[in-house]
């Protein structure tokens, strides 16, 4: 098979893992799981399975107390913080709501670049904050109005979600140009598990695990197995073939992706409303991508959901 095909076959699959996640996981929780222990039980078995691929495969370690503060950080950004307010604001709001608001974070990512690594921001790029941060705003006051009770907690915790992931991916970057990915990822995941285990010790220990029928244990399963592990290897080799416009496009499928599925099996509905504020968003993340000179390398990722 043409390795094209197979990247684009990788990164496809990559953003409909990610794009079914919020339908599914919405399956799972609260009635069968807490979302926090949802978390618990997600984010310890990556920890174990990635700690075991680094010390069996890689054998690296981070060294130096500057990269080892930087892997915790990450850890607390990337995993702990960007988990916990996912899946806590997922449990309230709307998977719509959700996949739209979670497009905002190449728009985080150029904030903290800006503060952090005092990288310069145009008069374009801040017009696609505004705009950005405008539909979001109009999709969360839009939310006080649904159905469902807490929805608009609920999308504040995804706006704070890609906020924290967000800074995450300015923070490791330099980690990722010294180390291994695999090397990253196990610490970050160490950390993040330590972090989480607090939050949803209780909820992962207080269901009926035996009373669960299959379907659950399918859903419980593919977060685990496809949203953390699959989707990160498929990431990793894509990649490594893959030039970051054609990665920013996929990205980009995903909500397009979650919003189809969601209202295949009728978790949610695509109002009108929403498309302007969807149409605001994109938009807006669109000016803030759009990159100055041709080959010029964009430092947006997908979110890690």
């Amino acid at each position: 098979m043409n390795k094209q095909v197979q990247v684009h076959g990788a990164l496809f699959l990559v953003a409909l893992i990610y794009g079914s996640n919020y339908s599914i996981a919405k399956e799972v929780m609260p009635e069968y799981v807490g979302p926090y222990g949802l978390i618990v039980i997600r984010v310890v078995s990556a920890a174990i399975f990635f700690g075991l691929l680094s010390k069996l495969v890689v054998k690296e370690k981070i060294t130096g107390w500057a990269d080892n503060m930087r892997s915790i950080a990450c850890g607390v950004t990337g995993i702990a913080i960007n988990q916990l307010c996912f899946f806590g604001g997922l449990n309230l709001t709307a998977p719509i709501n959700a996949a739209l608001l979670m497009v905002i974070s190449p728009v985080t990512v150029l904030i903290f670049s800006a503060l952090l690594l005092k990288e310069r921001v145009g008069s374009r790029k801040i017009s696609g904050i505004v705009v950005a941060c405008l539909g979001a705003l109009l999709l969360i006051s839009g939310s006080q109005s649904a159905d469902v009770p807490g929805n608009w907690l609920g999308d504040v915790l995804i706006i704070l979600n890609a906020t924290s992931f967000g800074m995450y991916l300015v923070l490791v970057k330099p980690l990722m140009a010294k180390y291994k990915a695999i090397t990253v990822v196990s610490r970050i995941f160490l950390v993040g598990a330590v972090i989480v285990l607090p939050f949803g010790f209780n909820q992962a220990l207080t269901p009926e695990y035996s009373t669960f029928p299959a379907e659950i244990w399918a859903a419980i399963l593919f977060m685990i197995i496809g949203v953390t592990v699959i989707t990160y290897l498929l990431n990793a080799w894509a990649l490594a073939y893959a030039n970051p416009s054609l990665v920013g496009i996929y990205i980009y499928l995903q909500p397009v992706l979650a919003i189809l599925i969601a209202v295949w099996f009728g978790k949610d509905v695509f109002t009108v409303q929403k498309a302007l504020y969807a149409l605001m968003i994109f938009g807006g993340v669109y000016l803030v991508s759009r990159n100055n000179q041709p080959g010029q390398h964009k430092s947006e990722e997908a979110p890690a959901t």
